[in-house]
């Protein structure tokens, strides 16, 4: 017996370019970057500036529940809305499914404690400028917010979703980094394959803008040392690439089995026709793609396409001289001269939140039969061969994309969707 389709019914996005599918479409339409100087930039005196903040962001506006926020960090804050938004653009009501077969599987990062709630216990133990370890204990913890560890344990945010929604089925949490928001759905749709669930909420929340992150970000070698212009700076492909830049945000996808959307009349975005998961390991060298082109050909192979039947590929996209070429040599050696796009160029790495907002352009993108155009590629470098979709978005393309993301550690996945119909 062939497994069930799984098909996705709803986008729930809140990420630099906007809260909610018709924001996030304009802006990705438009052209319109969501990197800019950072809200606290000035105070950390670092000297990384910009990022990808999500702008206007309410909770309390968002149907949030109030009495759940105080133990929320703004990662979950930041999920939930996503997922709120996701069952609303799939049209589904307070009691239209059933909560024993409705589950959540969701990507995460590690998670920061916000500064009001880390500083007074810090500084209680402070002394002529430095910290006294003697002092934590009668001083530093009675100080301490009770609720603290709640807000930073990585799988809360799909614990939150799931009271939210009263999903009482499968839950799981994912933590692979960029490549955590497609590995959670290509796990929920195979929940649903396995029979275990009728609806699963999948996808990413990440916020990567904490103090904390930003210091470890600043070391890591990896982001932009550029700040001007903020929407400039993230270059995919391009040959003046410098480096990253980091942010935050959230996407939330509703898939469902075919039988079950088609009986509740759920609209219909996307056929999830295939995927594929690889490893590279790597001891004492450099990756070179192998687990990328691996990936790659397992999910066309499972969707039964060939690189003729794709309309373009999401790129990781991640914008440092060498994973960009290696990326675009692995993707041309499998894909050939198939259009490649970068989402990532509009907001930057949202870490375990990435790979899902990078796809909701994907999804958005088959129904608008109108690919976004990557930001910032100007001059094409010899070592990235590939057709990059570049200055407009491209129309009349083949309504089926890949995806793909993958991590220095050298874990890669791909995911294969296709139009509705």
């Amino acid at each position: 017996m062939p497994p069930v389709d799984v098909v996705l019914t709803g986008v729930g996005v809140v990420c630099p370019i906007g809260i909610g599918r018709q924001e996030v479409w304009e802006s990705l339409e438009a052209g319109r970057s969501g990197i800019r100087p950072l809200a606290q930039g000035g105070q950390l005196r670092l000297p990384v500036r910009i990022g990808g903040e999500v702008q206007d962001f309410d909770p309390k506006a968002r149907a949030l529940p109030r009495k759940n926020l105080k133990v929320m960090a703004r990662d979950a804050q930041l999920g939930v809305a996503a997922s709120i938004l996701a069952c609303q653009d799939a049209r589904i009501e307070s009691g239209g499914i059933d909560p024993e077969r409705f589950g959540v599987i969701l990507g995460a990062d590690r998670m920061c404690s916000d500064m009001e709630h880390s500083e007074p216990p810090y500084r209680q133990c402070m002394v002529d400028g430095s910290f006294d370890f003697g002092r934590w204990g009668p001083e530093g913890l009675p100080v301490t917010f009770p609720l603290a560890f709640l807000r930073i344990v990585p799988n809360m945010i799909a614990s939150h979703v799931s009271i939210v929604h009263d999903a009482r089925g499968p839950n799981n949490t994912i933590h692979h980094a960029e490549v955590s928001g497609l590995l959670a759905v290509i796990e929920a749709a195979r929940v649903i394959q396995r029979g275990m669930a009728d609806v699963m909420l999948a996808g990413g929340a990440s916020s990567l803008t904490t103090p904390y992150d930003w210091v470890r970000h600043c070391a890591s070698g990896r982001l932009s040392s550029q700040n001007e212009p903020p929407e400039g700076v993230m270059r995919p492909f391009d040959a003046a690439r410098s480096g990253e830049v980091r942010g935050e945000g959230a996407a939330m996808f509703l898939l469902e089995s075919l039988p079950h959307a088609l009986a509740r009349g759920a609209p219909l975005c996307a056929r999830l026709a295939g995927w594929g998961t690889a490893f590279e390991c790597h001891p004492g060298r450099r990756l070179e793609g192998h687990a990328l082109r691996r990936a790659i050909r397992q999910a066309m192979d499972h969707a039964g396409l060939d690189a003729r039947d794709l309309g373009h590929v999401n790129a990781h996209g991640a914008s440092t001289i060498a994973d960009d070429a290696i990326e675009a040599r692995a993707i041309g050696d499998v894909l050939d001269d198939v259009p490649v796009t970068a989402p990532r160029s509009y907001f930057g790495n949202l870490g375990a939140a990435a790979g899902a907002a990078e796809l909701a352009a994907t999804v958005l993108a088959l129904g608008r039969g109108l690919v976004p155009a990557t930001l910032n590629y100007e001059r094409p470098d010899p070592a990235c061969p590939l057709r990059v979709i570049a200055r407009e978005p491209l129309a009349g393309t083949r309504p089926a994309a890949l995806a793909l993301n993958w991590t220095t550690i050298g874990q890669a996945a791909a995911v294969v969707f296709t139009g509705p119909e």
